[in-house]
């Protein structure tokens, strides 16, 4: 299992959180995701590492950007 945390920018509502949650969560291996809107943090659980090109896209497809 790994858990890593993202800081995306961008989100200001609920909605911003669910479709972040939605896109990161449909990468294979993805078992949790948790957003902290406050903070932009985004902490995801998965069976192994990602691929950080994976979650950069998958941001992007939510309509926001990762930061870093």
């Amino acid at each position: 299992m790994s858990t890593t945390i993202y800081q995306v920018s961008g989100m200001t509502c609920e909605h911003c959180v669910r479709a972040v949650s939605t896109e990161v969560g449909a990468l294979p291996g993805v078992r949790d995701v948790a957003v902290d809107l406050a903070t932009g943090a985004v902490t995801v659980a998965s069976d192994q590492p990602l691929d950080p090109e994976a979650v950069r896209a998958a941001v992007d497809e939510a309509g926001y950007q990762l930061a870093g």
